[in-house]
């Protein structure tokens, strides 16, 4: 079993393989039972592991190969078969050749699973600019 903080470093690396155009390590860490959601930063709600992983993989498909992410823990925990973490992901993301910028407010919940942390809950939206 992992540690949700080893864990969480294999999100880290999975947020910034998104930002390049690549969904599937999103993915793989994606439930596949429900329930499960996905508040995404244009304002759309999505329900259930499938039309999640979809949601994903068309989101990414609009970032190219040059992205890059970081995500800020500012709390997490985890007990027993839950954890959670919520913070900022600060991105650049390739998108037509230009690079924009993006920061994000991110909340996300995790269930063990198999011995595996698995997202079943992920809302996103734009931070404000101090």
């Amino acid at each position: 079993m992992t540690d949700f903080m080893t864990f969480m470093r294999e999100r880290d690396q999975a947020a910034l393989a998104y930002c390049q155009g690549d969904a599937a390590p999103v993915n793989a860490l994606t439930t596949e039972h429900g329930p499960a959601s996905f508040f995404g930063p244009d304002g759309h709600a999505v329900q259930g592991p499938e039309e999640i992983k979809a949601a994903f993989s068309k989101g990414a498909m609009a970032f190219g190969v040059n992205g890059n992410s970081h995500l800020e823990i500012v709390q997490s925990g985890s007990e027993g078969e839950i954890a959670y973490w919520c913070g900022f992901q600060y991105a650049e993301v390739d998108m037509d050749g230009k690079m924009v910028p993006m920061s994000l407010r991110i909340t996300e919940l995790f269930r063990r699973e198999a011995g595996a942390w698995k997202l079943v809950h992920r809302h996103a939206d734009m931070a404000k600019a101090a």
